[in-house]
């Protein structure tokens, strides 16, 4: 690691100046070359990580305003349908896709970071594994797993729901979720407890799932989404309603886990008097 080299030659030199040079006595000279080295570390952390910061931020940008390009391209059809529906929706889809592998190449591009920041590699492999996973290259999600750091509840959520859907055992999905959840803070862990508890469910151990949904309930908001899912996902335990149980009040983030699709329901127009659909 550059940063580590950095420090240990700058404590190293300042350490032997202050000797050789009988500035200081040899104790105070270790102690002021050891000060130096931490200096010297902190020091190229701080630009390094804010040169990473710019990067991820221009990655981001260009993200976001790719994404606003096409729904607002969505939002045009919408008002104005012209063509094929189903030839648009595929042409928006592979743009989608396109939007994603660019930002794939430009994520390869922070590696040059790695050499300077301790286990970066690693956060690199977190953000792949985002972008993987909305192109459903699952293959390369489970390769990439394994090398995660995994510090955010929406990796965890990934990994809970990929290990479910390749049909390991339960006990390793909790261990992913016990981990993942002795980090987080208040009113972060609410769409990780909802999958947990939804796994539960479909295991059939509802003791567990409600006993999740209890403690999940205390830690989290419950009065807007997605804690107020929760909530309701408890009382339909505790009141043996299966059937209410739904994490479909969470949204994207939950049908984004390719664990559940979305539900579309379909109005019938009643007719008119004169016999046409209105």
């Amino acid at each position: 690691m550059y940063a580590i080299l950095i420090s240990v030659f700058t404590g190293a030199a300042t350490g032997c100046a202050l000797g050789f040079t009988r500035v200081s006595a040899p104790a105070w000279s270790v102690a002021l070359g050891v000060l130096a080295a931490f200096f010297a570390m902190v020091a190229v952390a701080f630009v390094v990580r804010r040169k990473v910061a710019a990067a991820t931020a221009g990655l981001q940008s260009e993200m976001v305003a790719g994404q606003k390009a096409l729904q607002s391209r969505i939002n045009d059809w919408q008002h104005h349908p012209k063509g094929d529906p189903k030839r648009f929706l595929e042409t928006i889809q592979r743009k989608q896709a396109d939007l994603v592998r660019d930002a794939l190449v430009r994520t390869d591009s922070l590696r040059r970071f790695s050499r300077w920041i301790p286990m970066f590699d690693r956060q690199i492999a977190a953000m792949k594994v985002q972008l993987l996973w909305q192109l459903k290259d699952f293959a390369k999600v489970d390769e990439l797993l394994p090398k995660c750091l995994i510090l955010d509840p929406f990796t965890a959520t990934l990994k809970m729901a990929r290990q479910f859907t390749k049909g390991e055992d339960l006990s390793a999905i909790e261990k992913t979720y016990r981990k993942a959840r002795a980090r987080l803070r208040y009113n972060q862990s609410a769409t990780l407890s909802a999958t947990m508890s939804w796994m539960y469910v479909n295991k059939g151990k509802i003791d567990e799932a409600y006993r999740l949904l209890e403690k999940a309930c205390r830690d989290n908001n419950t009065d807007s989404e997605p804690g107020a899912t929760l909530l309701r996902n408890r009382d339909a335990l505790a009141n043996n309603r299966l059937k209410h149980f739904s994490n479909a009040g969470i949204g994207d983030p939950w049908y984004a886990l390719f664990l559940e699709e979305p539900r579309v329901r379909y109005e019938r127009r009643a007719p008119t008097r004169f016999g046409k659909f209105g």
